[in-house]
C-alpha cells in the first residue's frame, strides 16, 4: 500500500482520499479510525467545559437522570441524553452495552461470559462493565465472533 501526503494552502479544505480496488473490512477500519479520532464530545467538570475525543472515552453512563463520561483518570458530565450519545457514536467504536451504559469497544481488554447470558467486559483501566444479554450479539458482531 502506498501512502502519499500533499501539503495545501490554508484556503483549501483538507480532505483524505482513499484509492482502493474494493472496499473491504480494512478500509472500513481505517475510515472508522479517522472518524473516531476527530469526533469530540463536550464534557463539563468544575465549572469548566472540556473537549474530549471519543478515543479517550472508556464509557458513558446514565445515573439519576444525568449522563457521565468516564475517561482514564477523570469523570465529566454531558448535557446530551444517552440515546443522543448513542446516535452520535453510531458506526464508531462505541456500542450500547446496557440500558444505562455505552462502552467504547477500543477500551475493552477482555470479555468473560457471566450469569444469565450476560458478558462482563474488563476495560484497559481495570474497571468492569456488564454487557446485558440483549446487547451481547452486538458486542460479538463488533468483535467478529
Amino acid at each position: 500500500m502506498k501512502i502519499s501526503i500533499e501539503e495545501i494552502s490554508k484556503e483549501l479544505e483538507e480532505e483524505i482520499l482513499i484509492r482502493c480496488h474494493g472496499v473491504n473490512d480494512e478500509i472500513y477500519e481505517i475510515i472508522n479510525k479517522l472518524e473516531t479520532d476527530t469526533l469530540t464530545v463536550l464534557g463539563y467538570q468544575n465549572d469548566g467545559v472540556h473537549r474530549i475525543r471519543l478515543k479517550d472515552i472508556y464509557y458513558f453512563e446514565a445515573v439519576d437522570g444525568k449522563v457521565f463520561i468516564y475517561c482514564k483518570d477523570s469523570v465529566y458530565e454531558v448535557k446530551q441524553k444517552l440515546y443522543e450519545i448513542e446516535e452520535l457514536c453510531k458506526g464508531k467504536s462505541c456500542f450500547r452495552a446496557s440500558k444505562s451504559t455505552i462502552l467504547n469497544i477500543a477500551k475493552i481488554s477482555s470479555i468473560y461470559p457471566s450469569i444469565s447470558g450476560r458478558f462482563e467486559a474488563v476495560l484497559d483501566n481495570g474497571e468492569r462493565a456488564v454487557v446485558s444479554r440483549q446487547y451481547v450479539p452486538v458486542l460479538k458482531n463488533m468483535l467478529g465472533l
